[in-house]
């Protein structure tokens, strides 16, 4: 299984971790993934450096990272978010390793360097943009670490072809890793219940989705960062993965409390 839990405000790492933990003792076949976005915005303005969002012609709001802002990118996921993630982890006696995707080049793929946008109404083009894909995973690393009683915790950055740090997105990549290593389940944790009808209305959970529903969920339902949750899950089971789950990482046990049902359950069929 694959657990990918986001960096937005209101999440519980300690509920995450705490559940991860007893998960661990009964199946030690877990792979952790996680964000930082709101402790980079909140490091970004500390540093006199201000996050850029920009939306790109097909309608995806993403980070503008240049290199100042993928140093602060680096600061924020590498290590605040990252190592205190391993800290809890290793408090409850969980042998977690804390790796960025660019360790090892666990996520590989090219670096994007220019950057179609919508501002203003306006097409323009950003230039010296440090933002990529993952298209390839080094499988052999995490599961020598998974065979030997690790438990990897993995973020981004990941590793251009050319071996430069880029920008990927977290969901996008979990989804890669959960392919690449024939997950059954991949798990998106957020600070929503999972994909809902209306954002101002937590009871208007979409409670399951088949595959063939996911363009026009992104298109009509999804806004914001559950975009590339919709996109990262559709990607993961085209790709062979079981199933796909979006959760609330606000709550007490959210992982196993997602894999009950309290979320969005998405399978092929």
């Amino acid at each position: 299984m694959i657990i990918k839990v986001g960096g937005a405000a209101g999440i519980d790492y300690d509920f995450l971790c705490e559940d991860i933990a007893t998960l661990w003792q009964e199946n030690k076949s877990l792979v952790l993934v996680h964000g930082g976005s709101s402790f980079t915005d909140e490091l970004s303005r500390k540093l006199d450096h201000p996050p850029r969002f920009v939306t790109s012609v097909s309608g995806i709001q993403s980070r503008f990272t240049d290199r100042e802002t993928l140093e602060i990118f680096e600061m924020a996921y590498c290590g605040k978010m990252n190592k205190g993630i391993v800290e809890r982890l290793q408090r409850l006696e969980v042998n977690a390793v804390g790796l960025s995707g660019l360790d090892g080049r666990i996520w590989e793929g090219p670096r994007k360097t220019t950057l179609k946008i919508v501002e203003n109404g306006k097409r323009k083009v950003l230039r010296g943009d440090h933002t990529g894909r993952v298209e390839r995973v080094n499988i052999n690393l995490i599961e020598m670490l998974l065979e030997n009683g690790y438990l990897p915790v993995l973020t981004p950055p990941a590793a251009s072809f050319d071996g430069e740090a880029i920008n990927v997105d977290g969901d996008r990549a979990a989804a890669v890793l959960g392919a690449a290593l024939k997950a059954d389940t991949v798990l998106f944790l957020s600070n929503v219940p999972g994909l809902l009808k209306d954002v101002e209305d937590e009871k208007s959970l979409i409670k399951k989705l088949c595959l063939k529903d996911l363009e026009s969920a992104k298109n009509d339902i999804a806004r914001g960062r559950m975009k590339k949750k919709v996109m990262g899950a559709g990607e993961a089971i085209e790709a062979g993965v079981g199933r796909c789950i979006f959760g609330d990482a606000r709550i007490p046990q959210p992982v196993r409390s997602a894999l009950e049902g309290r979320g969005t359950v998405i399978e092929r069929g």
